[in-house]
């Protein structure tokens, strides 16, 4: 019998809903045939691993056998760190900060303590650590934590100053209770405050060593429930270090003082010392300084003891940065860090207290750093660390994603990013080595390029789902940075950062790079393996002005006169004709650029830098474009970004129109407004419906030397006819800017300008034919794709490249391009450009467009290939033999669609087919929300929209079908910084920025959900633990060693009774086997139990050859034994016995 599978049927019943509205054409019939291989059970979605420095760090651990760091933060989070590539990232549910963590030591768990006093015990052995135990403190607050060394009795100090004791097995409180009205002399009248510190001592488990607040200190014998000693200091006490002999220890105070105490003499410190304080000539005590937070007293056996501590600087040095004092003998080491330190640890060869430590380095985690300082190399360097946890090194302001790239790309980018190391690091290996890399067999080069508030951009290699920065590009260096806030330029449009990327467009196959700045400039980069001296930078001045207004022209006859491109006017096409807009080597706005009536006029928001520029192999400046002011007005930023290797073109676009320019001749094709995109005699062209400032001709819009007239016949295409929407004559023009500057001067600039600081990156429009003034008037660009389709809706002849623009209104228009043939005519004549009007139009702003071929696989653009652009011909040639460009779309049959193009804005998706421009599939994505991000992904086979809208819910629609394929309610958006950031690429693969400091990765795709387990990295490996040291024959002969505690006897049950109910409450947690089965459900959960019992059945049958393993070595040695007995008295007599 059949199956019956119901999922099927739903995806039978969404298709037939989601095509209901499709056009009942012909194209749309014959699309029916279109195969689609991905179905609903291709997606999951699921976290699969988390990058970057931790976010609000507060508390660290270390394991000294596993060679684990953990680190809490203030929002509950726990990361885990082993070896380069080892990182795990889990969260407690309640979101508390984490106080305190403790390993227990070498066997695959960590305690960690919360600010709503809970502890909870965390198992370490599995992939995804969870959390076996938990328990819940009622009456009292936790404040201190401590768990011996190979002990499963954890010490938990509270506010109260009391100590209880928590068995780490069953996670069940002990009856054993040390109250501090016993702790202290019966004489005080105070309370001793929280318990700042708890030990015991390395040579007696029977001593516990208990640290107050006020400053009191008392040794605490366990057996006899009493104190043997009390030691008082007048100064507050942070933290507490045992000299490993167990006879000293060391107290750090309020008051900047280091006392050392014998617990022998509890009457008087041996020694008081203030590192940092100045000593008085006439003996008297030293001035205060800060307080000491934290010290660490640690032994060797060559040589003199080290004392590390933080904090104690003296309090007239103001301003002065966080330092961390190293004491060895008679040198003192102060080494200042770039953040506020949160804590510091000694890591040293040995777990045992009661031996020399030998320390070789301390990890000292800051704020927003994590630096691990050599302390066997003279200087104390630190370790060059191998996590990529310098993301937020300068603030993300965007972030793209690439999976499935070129494989020669990652080493080519690693190859010229290695020269860009610093240096004076430590020669010796990453201290923190623990733990294992995945066995996952998906393996494909990924990449992902951030940019950053200070104008800089970082490749990473994200494959494996490992991060490993590869290259940095500074795209500030071709900019003149102001010294001084006097020297800064009165241009700017941005307060802080102008050099801060706003958005970028990179093309893998061919490596050209384009950025847009929040200065409104563009700058366009080639990778080349040389390095190179540019002499001068090759600069573009657009003026984009859409609009007019009573200063705009001086004239009284209403026709504006053109301006220059600027001021100096070299070109490097010295025997051209000026047919094409002007480039200068630097950029020669100033303050002496300015309209009639003063304003600003021609100025770019960033000067390019004049002096020659050392470019180092990488990505190398190929052309910057910088929109200038205009009469007063600051640029828009640009909001929309594109660029083709194969036409050597870039065309950008922002809420004034669209600009289009050529890299390779350093010219400006086009430069219009987003009104005259639409064609004049187009039913749904949008005209001013306000007294707003209307939008100025093209005529008057493309930077020239040479009159309008030039400017009109450059931005002309060569093959348009007379239909073209810019060929309308001079008359015309004429009365049409007449006509709105009358309307305009009644129009107050107040308003305007309200108008004009309307943001448009994020637009919210409801539907797309509202007639909200400001909407109308502010069409902005949001999307653009080069592409090869057809511009008409004919189907004559074969497709040719084009330009599809999307508005924040939901309009889609298309541009043709005409491109000379053979590279030498290429660099020779201009690329005719010609607008075809309006394809579609949706509600909502354009997100994204693409391409698919009849079989509804993805059109790439074209592109060039890759070839240094500084080697010689005979290697440029033959890096071009190496590739080969991607086939051109096949010419469509007569009568026949053979294209689908794919749209889609924040409200829904349509899919016509081309050429008719025909709608064939039509989907509502949301009504009560807006989708923020929209790509078009290639997965397994086939092609998706994945989406991700505002009220968090992540979605997949087939294609060309729109089929809903994945509807999951992921995440809200908390944060305008996961709209900037999020990004979907190929393969099943997304990833956001979910702290200023952190990238979380995630997957949509089913089989890397299976294949997860496999990936992710191992935290616990079989290590075996350290031998104990030796006590020695003397000690051994006079029980002078370490001496041991029975703590089952002392704390058992039996012994101390039970501990009161009301006090905690046990909480199991989800990490073992009865939480796994009510949390697990389905076939998923059918899966997770079976790999869980599989596990255990493996661990089980590992302990039983083991076990066996044992048995047979015993039986081998009573075996030799038994012969060796039979040799010896084989020939003897009875009586010779």
């Amino acid at each position: 019998m059949k199956k019956f599978n119901i999922r099927k049927v739903l995806d039978g019943l969404t298709a037939v809903s989601s095509s209901s509205s499709a056009s009942q054409t012909g194209a749309g019939k014959e699309n029916d045939a279109v195969p689609e291989s991905l179905q609903s059970e291709h997606f999951q979605l699921c976290k699969t691993v988390r990058h970057g420095f931790p976010h609000q760090p507060c508390s660290m651990a270390f394991d000294p056998v596993q060679k684990i760091l953990a680190v809490g933060t203030l929002t509950g989070a726990l990361r885990l760190f082993g070896r380069a590539g080892v990182e795990c990232y889990c969260q407690h549910e309640s979101g508390a900060s984490v106080i305190q963590l403790q390993f227990l030591i070498n066997e695959g768990a960590l305690v960690s303590a919360l600010a709503d006093d809970s502890i909870h015990l965390w198992n370490l052995r599995q992939k995804i650590p969870a959390i076996l135990h938990s328990l819940k403190f009622n009456r009292e607050r936790i404040t201190y934590c401590h768990l011996p060394f190979q002990s499963k009795w954890l010490y938990i100090g509270t506010e109260r100053g009391n100590i209880h004791i928590v068995n780490v097995e069953s996670f069940t409180l002990s009856g054993y209770v040390i109250m501090w009205n016993k702790a202290i002399e019966l004489s005080t009248k105070t309370h001793p405050g929280p318990v700042v510190h708890i030990s015991d001592n390395p040579m007696d488990e029977g001593k516990l060593l208990i640290g107050f607040e006020c400053g009191v200190v008392v040794l605490w014998d366990l057996k006899s429930k009493k104190a043997d000693c009390r030691y008082n200091y007048d100064e507050a006490i942070h933290s507490v270090a045992w000299h490993h002999e167990g006879k000293q220890f060391l107290c750090s105070h309020s008051d900047g003082t280091l006392t050392t105490w014998n617990i022998r003499t509890p009457a008087k410190p041996t020694q008081i010392i203030t590192p940092h304080g100045k000593q008085p000539k006439d003996g008297k005590k030293p001035e205060p300084c800060k307080p000491i937070l934290k010290v660490e007293y640690k032994t060797t056996r060559a040589g003199d003891p080290f004392m590390v501590l933080s904090g104690g600087l003296s309090y007239d040095t103001v301003g002065r940065r966080a330092c961390l004092t190293v004491m060895h003998g008679k040198s003192t080491a102060v080494l200042e860090m770039d953040f506020p330190i949160v804590d510091f640890l000694t890591l040293c060869e040995t777990p045992y207290p009661n031996d020399f430590q030998e320390p070789y380095a301390v990890v000292v985690l800051l704020e927003r750093d994590l630096v691990v300082i050599d302390l066997g190399q003279i200087g104390y360097p630190i370790f060059e660390s191998p996590y990529p946890l310098s993301i937020h090194e300068s603030p993300v302001t965007c972030c793209e994603y690439f999976a499935d790239c070129p494989a020669e790309l990652i080493p080519a980018l690693y190859s010229v990013g290695s020269r860009q190391k610093r240096q004076g690091y430590s020669k010796k290996d990453w201290p923190i080595s623990g733990g294992n890399w995945g066995q996952g067999t998906e393996s494909y080069p990924e990449i992902i390029i951030t940019g950053h508030a200070d104008g800089s951009i970082k490749f990473w290699d994200a494959s494996a789902l490992m991060l490993q920065v590869l290259y940095k590009l500074k795209t500030a260096k071709v900019f003149e940075r102001a010294r001084g806030k006097e020297e800064k330029a009165n241009a700017d449009i941005v307060d802080e950062d102008p050099f801060a990327i706003q958005t970028l467009c990179w093309c893998p196959e061919s490596r050209m790079l384009c950025v847009a700045g929040v200065s409104a400039h563009v700058i366009v980069y080639r990778f080349s393996k040389q390095e190179v001296a540019t002499a001068n930078v090759q600069l573009l001045e657009v003026r984009m002005q859409c609009e007019l207004s009573d200063v705009d022209s001086p004239d009284a006859t209403g026709e504006q006169t053109p301006t220059q491109a600027s001021s100096l006017p070299s070109s490097p096409q010295d025997g051209e004709p000026p047919a094409t807009a002007s480039t200068q080597p630097s950029a020669g706005g100033n303050g002496s650029n300015s309209s009639a009536d003063g304003h600003r006029d021609n100025i770019p928001c960033l000067q390019v830098r004049s002096s020659p520029l050392k470019q180092s192999p990488g990505y190398q400046v190929e052309l910057v474009v910088q929109l200038v002011w205009v009469s007063g007005e600051p640029p828009q930023q640009i909001t929309s970004l594109a660029i083709n290797s194969s036409y050597g073109l870039v065309v950008f676009g922002n809420s004034n129109g669209l600009a289009v320019v050529d890299y390779l001749q350093k010219t400006l094709l086009l430069n219009l407004g987003t009104s005259e995109l639409y064609s004049p005699s187009e039913p749904n062209q949008r005209q001013p419906c306000s007294p707003r400032k209307a939008r100025q001709p093209s005529g008057a819009l493309c930077d020239s030397n040479d009159g309008p007239n030039a400017a009109e016949e450059r931005c002309k295409s060569p093959n348009s006819g007379s239909n073209s929407p810019f060929n309308s004559d001079d008359e015309s023009k004429a009365k049409f800017i007449k006509k709105v500057k009358y309307k305009s001067r009644r129009f107050s600039k107040t308003v305007a300008n309200d108008f004009d600081s309307k943001d448009v990156l994020f637009s919210r429009s409801r539907s797309s034919s509202m007639t909200s003034v400001d909407r109308e008037s502010r069409e902005a660009v949001c999307a653009l794709c080069f592409c090869e389709t057809f511009p008409k809706k004919s189907s004559e002849g074969a497709p040719s490249p084009c330009v599809l623009v999307g508005t924040t209104q939901g309009s889609v228009m298309l541009v043709a391009l005409s491109l000379p043939h053979g590279d030498d005519h290429r660099l020779m004549q201009p690329v005719g450009i010609s607008s075809c009007g309006t394809v579609a139009r949706l509600k909502g702003g354009i997100l994204t467009m693409a391409l698919l071929d009849a079989a509804g696989a993805v059109l790439p653009a074209s592109y060039e290939p890759w070839y240094d652009p500084n080697a010689s011909d005979e290697e440029q040639e033959k890096e071009k033999s190496r590739w080969r460009r991607p086939a051109s779309p096949p010419s469509s049959q007569e009568g026949h669609d053979s294209q689908f193009a794919v749209l889609c804005s924040e409200k829904q998706a349509k899919v016509l087919a081309m050429p008719s421009q025909t709608r064939v599939y039509k989907h509502s994505i949301t009504e009560s929300s807006f989708v923020l991000r929209a790509d078009v992904v290639q997965m397994g086979g086939g092609n998706c929209i994945a989406c991700l809208c505002a009220n968090g819910h992540i979605m997949t629609l087939s294609l060309p079908s729109l089929r809903p394929l994945l509807d999951v309610n992921y995440l809200p958006l908390t944060d305008m910084r996961i709209a900037r950031t999020f990004c979907f690429s190929n393969l099943g693969q997304a990833l956001y920025l979910t702290s200023p400091t952190e990238v979380q990765r995630i997957t949509y795709s089913q089989e890397t959900c299976d294949n997860l387990q496999e990936m992710l990295s191992e935290l616990f490996t079989p290590v075996e633990t350290p031998e104990a040291p030796n006590k020695g024959f003397f000690k051994g002969l006079f029980g002078g060693g370490a001496q041991s505690l029975d703590r089952e006897d002392l704390f058992g049950e039996t012994a101390s009774g039970k501990a009161s109910r009301s006090l905690a409450q046990h909480i199991p947690g989800p990490g073992n086997m009865e939480g796994m089965k009510g949390a697990a459900s389905g076939v998923v959960g059918d899966l997770a139990r079976a790999r869980v019992a599989l596990d255990e059945r493996g661990q089980k049958l590992g302990e039983l050859e083991e076990r066996t393993a044992a048995m047979m070595a015993s039986a081998d040695s009573f075996s030799k034994h038994a012969h060796d007995m039979m040799l010896k008295y084989k020939d003897k007599k009875w009586y010779q016995l």
